[in-house]
């Protein structure tokens, strides 16, 4: 059995997969997933995973250059965009390098997600609660 914290196999695929800048979506369970896009479905009933337990895996299990968030999740969900970024700061403090972050219109992201290498549902159910990881090399 896998020992690190990654026990799912088809997000272990895809972080092991992944080049640079490589993009991968963490959305909420309402977010519409493009048809050519892989869809990693984990969401098993109203809040589980949530997308806070789902970045923050991701976050130990991969590195990041980049993010970029609907503008609309500051506004609508504060509290959880702060609980995002706050991830994102101690991502920034583990890997000794700036991580650049992007707002766009949710409407923008809708259409930046079929660049996706992937769309990862999760089962939460907070407006906006999307991420889009830009993936960085470890050197």
């Amino acid at each position: 059995m896998k020992k690190s914290t990654l026990i799912n196999s088809e997000l272990s695929y895809l972080v092991a997969t992944l080049g640079h800048t490589d993009e991968i979506t963490i959305c909420d369970a309402g977010l519409p997933i493009p048809d050519h896009v892989t869809r990693i479905d984990l969401a098993l009933t109203h809040g589980v995973p949530s997308f806070q337990q789902t970045v923050k895996t991701m976050l130990d299990e991969s590195q990041i250059e980049g993010v970029v968030i609907a503008e609309e999740f500051a506004k609508v969900s504060p509290d959880h965009h702060a609980a995002l970024i706050d991830l994102v700061k101690t991502e920034e403090a583990r890997c000794g390098k700036p991580l650049s972050i992007t707002y766009i219109t949710h409407e923008e992201f809708k259409e930046r997600t079929h660049e996706s290498r992937a769309v990862i549902r999760t089962g939460e159910c907070t407006p906006y609660a999307n991420v889009i990881f830009q993936a960085g090399v470890t050197f």
